[in-house]
């Protein structure tokens, strides 16, 4: 049977969960934030093939992935996800200030492409982030809205459950994970 998925394209339901990482490296991850304002996602896989070179051949090849690295933008980044991922805090005479020496928060980060015929939501499960960038310039006759980009470091979780480090994972249409995948972060429970 053909793949009805010919191409994925509009970016929604962009979200994010911080995640508590235990000593055996899986994790527990509160309640997702949605951001709404998604612009674009764009992680690339880190890592190489590295042939080993035997026989006058490619005798074997290691694949040294780590994981991915990309940027996510968005028209800004609410002010709950500011404060669960980089430490933004409110002051009593409510101004909101970032603190310096604070530990890195890692989170989930959950979406969906809209116009994937097969609606498919994607989670990337241990990442850090950079703090968004700040950035703002004069109106002119046209109005261009600035935009906040994070940079993104996604690496591998241990699921317990089927015995494996995991970095990313999807769901379609019809799964049986697929209604709530907003409410809380989806992780395999056995391998198939």
């Amino acid at each position: 049977m053909p793949d009805s998925n010919k191409l994925t394209f509009g970016l929604s339901r962009l979200a994010f969960a911080v995640a508590t990482i235990a000593d055996d490296g899986s994790a527990t991850y509160a309640t997702p934030i949605e951001n709404p304002g998604a612009i674009s996602i764009s992680l690339d896989p880190q890592g190489d093939l590295r042939p080993f070179r035997a026989d006058n051949m490619d005798y074997y090849v290691f694949d040294d992935f780590t994981g991915y690295q990309g940027d996510v933008e968005v028209a800004r980044f609410v002010d709950a996800i500011m404060a669960a991922i980089w430490h933004e805090a409110t002051a009593a005479n409510s101004i909101k200030y970032e603190a310096t020496g604070l530990e890195a928060v890692h989170f989930a980060v959950l979406f969906e492409f809209k116009n994937d015929a097969k609606r498919t939501r994607h989670v990337f499960y241990n990442c850090v982030g950079t703090r968004p960038s700040v950035a703002s310039a004069t109106t002119s006759e046209t109005v261009e809205p600035q935009t906040e980009t994070t940079t993104l470091t996604a690496t591998p979780i241990y699921v317990p459950a089927i015995s494996k480090n995991v970095i990313k994972a999807r769901c379609e249409e019809g799964d049986a994970a697929y209604n709530n995948w907003y409410t809380a972060v989806a992780q395999p429970t056995a391998s198939v």
